[in-house]
This record gives structure tokens, sequence and C-alpha cells, in this order.
């Protein structure tokens, strides 16, 4: 194993252990890092989606051990997920590569706000029953387009709505298994599928990592967490438009 696929690995079990206890951050992570490298946005959102058939597959069987999945959520976002998700993945994969860059750019900066911004909220827990599906259909659509934000959009509204934060990452969690194969088949149908080296390396490491994840759920302390992580996003975010527009 070369020394690339090491870094993959390594890049990949951070971003899962992120992830798995914070339902965000494995996607925006991972295309940042990989939009740093110079590839188009489509196939970075392609490989990355790749990847996480494998990690978020292995993290939802984690956290349904774990009895952190609310079966009534997970309905209301699964099918509008989906369909968000081959939209998105569908209309990723036929606009112009150059124009993409420095919107998808933008992107992770608000992203990484929003992640900064959930923090400060405080709300008593409850039980979310409305706008469930625009929000599965949306939070899907924006991933496939951007390589990653399903968490950051989905989770962090159903937390500062009050749903209660174990349930809330193990279900998110376990939907973005089926939105992340119906964005990837889309992208397989639409683009192919390259650079496998970064596949395996990032779903070695998500796999890897995935049963801790669903375990420091109940002991990770979010809020700082959060706010590294959409400081790092907001970094890579920035860096990525800067060189975009042709600054670097």
């Amino acid at each position: 194993m070369d020394t690339d696929i090491l870094l993959y690995v390594a890049a990949g079990f951070l971003a899962q252990l992120v992830d798995g206890s914070l339902s965000m951050a494995y996607g925006l992570t991972a295309s940042s890092l990989l939009l740093t490298s110079g590839l188009p946005a489509a196939t970075v959102s392609a490989t990355v989606h790749a990847a996480e058939c494998f990690t978020t597959g292995a993290s939802a069987i984690s956290h349904h051990a774990f009895g952190n999945i609310d079966r009534k959520l997970f309905r209301k976002l699964v099918i509008p997920g989906v369909i968000g998700a081959v939209i998105g993945a569908y209309t990723l994969s036929t606009l112009p590569v150059g124009t993409l860059r420095p919107m998808i750019a933008l992107y992770l900066i608000v992203m990484g706000g929003i992640i900064i911004y959930k923090v400060r909220q405080d709300f008593p827990s409850r039980q979310i029953t409305k706008h469930l599906m625009p929000l599965g259909f949306f939070g899907a659509l924006i991933d496939a387009i951007g390589g990653g934000g399903w968490g950051p959009i989905v989770a962090s509204n159903l937390a500062a709505r009050g749903h209660d934060i174990r349930k809330t990452v193990g279900t998110v969690i376990a939907v973005e298994f089926f939105v992340t194969i119906a964005a990837s088949f889309t992208f397989l149908l639409t683009m192919g599928l390259h650079h496998l080296d970064i596949i395996f390396g990032l779903a070695l490491g998500g796999v890897l990592a995935a049963p801790f994840g669903a375990l420091l759920v109940k002991k990770v302390p979010v809020k700082p967490f959060m706010v590294f992580i959409g400081i790092f996003i907001i970094t890579l975010g920035a860096y990525n438009f800067v060189k975009a527009m042709g600054y670097i």
C-alpha cells in the first residue's frame, strides 16, 4: 500500500469518526480536500459518494446495533432523499466544470458557517414531525451537487428544532446510506467510475472508523467539535475559492 493510499485511508478514518459521531462533515471534509488537489467538482462528488456507499453502510449498521435509529423519521426522509440525490447528481454531471468550482467553494464556506451557527442553538428536546419531506429532498439535492452537506443541512436542522441528538445522528446516517447509493448510481450511469485508489482509501478508513463513531455519539463534546469542523471547512472552502478565481 503506497503513501497516497495511506493518506486517503487516514482521511477516510478521521472524516468518518467525525461523521459517525455528529452525522456531518464526511462528505464536506473529503470534498474540500479533493477539490484542493485540483479534481473537477463532478469527479469529486462522484468519488466521495462512491466511498460513502461503504462508510455510510457500515455506520448505519453500527448505529442500528446501538439503538440510535428513529424508524418513523427514517421513513419520512428516505424517499424524498433518494429523489433529491438522483436529481442533484444528474444536474452536477451535466453542468460546466469551470462554472461549478467557485460555486462549490462558496457553498463549502456557507456550510461551514451553518455548522458553527448551529452550535449556538439550544432547544428543548422534542419529536419533529413537520416539513421532513422537503428537508430530505433539499438536503440530498445539495449533497449530491456539492459533494457533501446532507448532515449539516438535515441533522443540524433537526437538532436545532429539538429532536433527540442521538436519534438524529443515527437516523440521518441510516438515510444517508440510501441517498449515497442513489447519487452514486446516477454518477455511474452519467460519468462512469474513476479514481478507484481514492475510493478504496476513503472507504477503508471510513469502514474502520464506523463502530467508533457510533459509540462516540453518546460521549463526544459536540459543540467544540462542531466549531472545529466548521472552521476547517470554511478554511478549505476559502482556499478553493481563491484558487478557482486564479489568485493563487
